[in-house]
């Protein structure tokens, strides 16, 4: 969808749930439209513009010595894509599944203080509508389910851990004056693979975003 003088722009800044990773597969990609940020453009109509910036194990500050091709930190990414797509009205973010990785040996907490880093530098941009920064959503993703993760061990520890995400980003939120949202709330990321949502959950996630986003009056 092409912007207009009058349509607002939402960056959904993300890992492989955000860019639609289809549980169990080869790194196949639901199509748009059943991708959340589908669903919730389709809920939210015209007058807005949606734009995927999602990376498949994309973290939030770290980079990751198990991926030393390509960088992952999402606050490596995150300037350039705000300086490439601005202006802005409203950026959501939904990461840290990736940092849940048993190399990282990340708390919840620590998970939490790595994600508001990347709030703090979009509430500090000049990203926003009149180089004002945008408004922010912070999505807790949902939790890493239990059960046969076929990842080769590397979120044997993260569903316990994942459960805990959601009070402390929400404690990070309520710091910061920004809105969150708990996508475990609306989705799940059952088996085959125990970290990417399904169809279904693709579906609940995006219409439960844009309910978010009109409440927020973007």
């Amino acid at each position: 969808m092409v912007a207009t003088m009058s349509s607002k722009t939402i960056l959904c800044f993300g890992d492989s749930n955000t860019w639609g990773f289809i549980p169990g597969s080869d790194c196949d990609r639901y199509a748009p439209e059943v991708r959340w940020p589908g669903v919730m453009q389709a809920e939210l109509g015209e007058g807005f513009t949606i734009i995927e910036e999602a990376q498949n194990g994309r973290t939030t500050v770290w980079e990751d010595p198990m991926e030393p091709a390509i960088s992952k930190c999402g606050m490596k990414h995150l300037p350039v894509v705000l300086e490439s797509q601005k202006p802005l009205d409203l950026v959501i973010v939904m990461l840290g599944t990736n940092d849940l990785k048993s190399h990282f040996n990340n708390s919840a907490t620590s998970i939490a203080q790595g994600v508001i880093t990347l709030v703090d530098h979009v509430l500090e941009s000049d990203a926003g509508p009149e180089k004002n920064p945008p408004k922010v959503l912070l999505i807790c993703p949902a939790a890493v389910s239990d059960g046969n993760c076929p990842f080769w061990h590397l979120f044997d520890k993260a569903p316990e851990r994942s459960r805990e995400m959601p009070a402390a980003y929400a404690e990070m939120a309520e710091d910061r004056g920004v809105p969150f949202l708990d996508a475990g709330q609306f989705a799940t990321c059952p088996e085959p693979d125990c970290i990417h949502l399904d169809e279904t959950g693709h579906s609940a996630l995006g219409k439960a975003v844009a309910e978010k986003v009109k409440s927020l009056g973007v």
